[in-house]
């Protein structure tokens, strides 16, 4: 006789894979943020994620909105637009296909932390 299985619930549903940064380009932004702290310029950061894009936001003080967020784009409209640059109020200040170019070109001591 054969043993026969009772399966209540049988939806297996696959759990969707958090993206996030890769390795690389984490490291390479943890980089440029120990400059800046070093500089005095950056105090604090946080990592958010949602369903189009993931963000390091860069704080001036804990308690305020953040001052600059470079964001990873993944369902851009552009190629140029994977990865962004943009201040408190969402406008775009920088934008490349690559993370260490657009690290590299960005002029950082230009971008002043307006009160």
């Amino acid at each position: 006789m054969k043993k026969l299985k009772l399966i209540v619930n049988n939806n297996i549903k696959k759990k969707e894979k958090t993206i996030f940064f890769v390795k690389t380009e984490l490291q390479s932004i943890l980089n440029l943020y120990s400059r800046m702290v070093s500089n005095g310029t950056w105090k604090d950061y946080s990592l958010s994620s949602g369903s189009k894009e993931i963000s390091f936001d860069v704080y001036h003080r804990a308690s305020e909105k953040p001052v600059l967020r470079i964001l990873k784009n993944l369902k851009p409209s552009r190629f140029n637009e994977r990865y962004l640059i943009k201040d408190k109020n969402g406008k775009i200040i920088e934008k490349s296909e690559s993370l260490n170019r657009l690290i590299r070109n960005t002029s950082w001591s230009n971008l002043k932390i307006v009160k």
